[in-house]
């Protein structure tokens, strides 16, 4: 009888096994601070119809089949180790999912509601957790309105404005969006977005494809001694290895582009494997059918990334990382014969615009023992720009003349070329050290040539052949260096420090900062947890800034602060000799599980930024409110280190973690960001918004045979003060057909609070070999009109007009694609 109830059970079983659609789960379990594999780690499906159970091999590798697909939890365990539980992960039937799991030496063994306050946002920096939020894949596709850009979904953080439509850039705690650093796989690159302007850090579309990346990291300042060269924040982005057993396919159609992903085994003896991924943009498509963008123009861009990974027996793992973009827009206004509204570009011009990003790493990483990994880097990246803009001039019935006078044309190139190197060991349980540098060559060909360019640079004088005046032409190189050094030392269990130095030297003008870095995190109870940072971070100029000729110069032999202005007749480069700007940073935060799947979290902080450029003489100009439109900044006199300011602010956020089908996240920030330029008058920067929240959330539906397809539905409001601007010298503004601001009132006016709707759905649908999903991202449902800035546009028929329009934000905009996974 006992034997027939044992058959009759497992082919119950074997029922509920093979009757539903399943997937391999495999990857790797590494020590988090070497990542070096842990040999016999434990790899178990917490389910209640099934406990599956594997252990690592050698290496560390893992593979758990027939894993039903859905939402799925694993636990992840080794001997003298934390455990670490990983929740609600979806399986589909289109993709094996790979898991990569870092686990961290312990002396005790701790409860899972420990584990989940430690570990379930998943740490990946083994060198500080302060002032960091890791983020999933999933999490820029799940969060409404972030268009699956990482930079989008970043800006539903605490300490993030996102009140640009028209472009992606992150302002952390009031900086200047120019003060954020970008990185890929340990290496320091390019502004990655199509359509990228000189001295800035965003744009409008994202050349990162979420297709390639693993999971990442995002730092909102005092961050660690292993970054610099940044003010405000670090994108701290990995890419994944391609699957090393199967090869498999993403075929995806959309509004914002068509793109195609490829991976697979390249030797599956040796474990290499390949990563590729394309997409071209297909808004020409849709603007035929009046599709509105922002734009009548059709912008045009495409994009590629590649990872390959070759692992060896004896020297370590080789791997080639990749992305690059192409992007040019043509807005062509003077084919229109009423007042134009674009949210992009300038309303009294037509311009053509291109430009060109790209950036190749090899890396090897070689375990030099067993507690101690050299990690080496050569890498090169680029960035280009073309521009040209040509000067609309109108009749009285609005209609444009015959002859453009070309007005502004430049030609920039930048590459760099990266020799980086690290060791880090673990000394032991308790302390880990981590050591490199950066060796960083940079070479430059710059030409910008410009008819007006100062108040004294009339219409009248560029309709009578004005000659060009060039502002920049310079071809050099120069080098950066960058060494660094950071220590943990865990006093117990509850008790950490993090130290370390930041060291950066400027060949171009032999500028050097140094730069010390302390963190400490005091976990006082299991699910509590108290942190505190300091760092001191500099930051060099935007490049061309050091090579811009300025009209007017200090006289030479007498004191910058003192001496009287000349015209600058023989080309004095006098901005070559600019220092880093700097800023110190203190942070305190308090974070609280109040279960395993809610989190409460705050921080306050200050921030005092010092050695700012601004001008000789008294003025309101300062290079931080730069960054954030796509007009470069340009200086007209010489610029000196004497410009301050400072950031103070509270943040907080309330998250439920995603389980049991939904979450949501509740985001605010409380904030002042003042600067005080070479007149002396403490004002508001560009990016005091003063407060700034967002509350987003979703909820999922198995629907479908065996309930293994979900439906998503997911939304987001965004609520947060409207952006700086200045009273307007409209007989000025005339002389130069565009906004001069009145210098003794920068910033003193605010426009409406910004506020957007946001609504996504999804479908996924598991198939037997194919895994389909169709999403909807509908961005500002209620089509609400937030002013973005003025723009100079005045009506020829009424020259009593006001020339001054208000350009809006994007309106109702709805995205969708289709992906397919195979």
């Amino acid at each position: 009888m006992k034997i027939k109830l044992l058959v009759l059970s497992f082919i119950c079983l074997s029922n509920v096994i093979f009757s539903q659609m399943t997937q391999t789960v495999k990857g790797k379990v590494v020590d988090k601070v070497t990542g070096i594999g842990l040999p016999g780690a434990i790899v178990q499906l917490r389910s209640s119809a099934l406990n599956l159970v594997v252990t690592a091999n050698n290496d560390g590798y893992f593979k758990l089949q027939n894993v039903p697909v859905g939402r799925q939890s694993f636990l992840f365990s080794y001997t003298g180790y934390k455990p670490v539980p990983v929740s609600d992960v979806i399986i589909t039937s289109g993709k094996e999912m790979v898991l990569n799991i870092e686990l961290e030496e312990s002396t005790i063994n701790i409860s899972e509601v420990e584990v989940k306050a430690s570990n379930d946002t998943d740490v990946v920096n083994n060198m500080q957790s302060v002032n960091m939020k890791s983020f999933s894949i999933e999490e820029t596709e799940r969060y409404a309105g972030s268009r699956q850009d990482p930079a989008r979904m970043a800006a539903n953080f605490a300490g993030v404005q996102g009140t640009n439509d028209s472009r992606n850039d992150i302002v952390v705690r009031g900086n200047s969006p120019a003060g954020l650093l970008w990185r890929l796989e340990d290496i320091d690159i390019p502004n990655p977005n199509h359509f990228a302007v000189a001295g800035s850090a965003g744009g409008p579309q994202s050349i990162i494809n979420n297709k390639y990346l693993s999971n990442s990291e995002f730092y909102t300042g005092a961050f660690p001694a292993n970054y610099g060269n940044a003010l405000g924040g670090v994108f701290d982005l990995k890419m994944r290895n391609g699957n090393n057993e199967k090869h498999e396919r993403t075929f995806q159609f959309g509004v914002l582009g068509t793109e195609l992903t490829m991976e697979g085994p390249i030797n599956k003896k040796t474990g290499a494997s390949y990563l590729v991924t394309y997409r071209y943009s297909t808004l020409a498509i849709f603007s035929s059918v009046n599709f509105k963008i922002g734009t009548s123009a059709v912008p045009s861009y495409q994009d590629m990334g590649v990872r390959l990974s070759f692992p060896t027996k004896k020297a370590g793992v080789f791997t080639f990382n990749s992305i690059g973009g192409l992007s040019n827009i043509k807005i062509i206004l003077s084919k229109t014969y009423e007042r134009p509204k674009e949210l992009y570009g300038d309303l009294n011009r037509d311009q053509y615009f291109a430009s060109n990003m790209g950036v190749g790493i090899l890396n090897n990483v070689y375990a030099l023992n067993s507690r101690t990994v050299m990690k080496t880097s050569l890498a090169y990246g680029v960035q280009t720009l073309d521009v040209n803009h040509y000067l609309i001039l109108r009749d009285d019935n609005f209609k444009p003349n015959d002859t453009l006078p070309h007005i502004l044309g430049y030609n920039f190139y930048e590459g760099k070329t990266t020799l980086a190197w690290y060791v880090k060991s673990k000394l032991n349980p308790k302390n880990s050290i981590k050591a490199g540098f950066f060796a960083n060559r940079i070479d430059v060909n710059f030409h910008d040539e410009v008819k007006i360019n100062s108040l004294y640079d009339t219409i009248a004088q560029t309709i009578n052949n004005k000659p060009f005046k060039t502002r920049i032409d310079t071809k050099t190189n120069f080098y950066l260096l960058q060494p660094y050094v950071s220590f943990v030392h865990k006093f117990n269990e509850k008790l950490s420090l993090n130290t370390g130095v930041f060291t950066q030297y400027l060949t171009l003008n032999n500028k050097y900062s140094v730069e010390p870095r302390a963190s400490l995190r005091y976990q006082f109870k299991p699910n509590q947890v108290f942190s505190l940072a300091y760092g001191l971070h500099s930051q060099m100029q935007s490049t061309y800034l050091y090579f811009a000729v300025p009209d007017s110069i200090v006289n030479p032999g007498t004191s910058p602060n003192t001496g009287v202005l000349v015209a600058n007749k023989d080309r004095v480069l006098s901005n070559k000799d600019l220092g880093f700007t700097k800023s110190q940073h203190f942070v305190l935060g308090y974070d609280y599980f109040v279960t395993k799947h809610l989190k409460f979290k705050t921080e306050v902080y200050y921030q005092y930024i010092w050695n700012a450029p601004v001008y000789v003489v008294p003025s309101s100009v300062s290079t931080l409110n730069s960054g954030a439109t796509f007009n470069r900044f340009f200086p007209i006199y010489t610029m000196v280190n004497n410009g301050s300011g400072y950031n103070y602010g509270l943040e907080f956020t309330v998250e439920k973690l995603f389980h049991k089908h939904y979450f949501f996240m509740f985001s605010g920030s409380l904030f002042e960001s003042k600067y005080t330029p070479s007149n002396g008058k403490t004002s508001n920067t560009n990016f005091n918004g003063n407060y700034m929240t967002n509350l987003l959330g979703g909820y999922e539906f198995n629907v479908g045979k065996n309930k293994k397809d979900i439906l998503s539905l997911g939304g987001k409001i965004t609520y947060g003060g409207g952006k700086r601007y200045s009273p307007v010298n409209i007989a000025a503004s005339n002389a130069v057909m565009d906004v001069v601001a009145q210098d003794d009132k920068v910033n003193t006016l605010q426009f409406p609070a910004y506020n957007r709707l946001d609504l996504r759905v999804s479908y996924k649908i598991n198939g037997k070999k194919v895994a389909t999903e169709i999403a909807l991202d509908l961005v500002n449902v209620l089509s609400t009109k937030n002013i973005l800035a003025l723009s100079y546009a005045p009506d020829p028929s009424n020259i009593n007009a006001n020339p001054l329009v208000q350009n809006y934000q994007l309106g109702f905009l709805p995205l969708f694609y289709v992906k397919f996974d195979f």
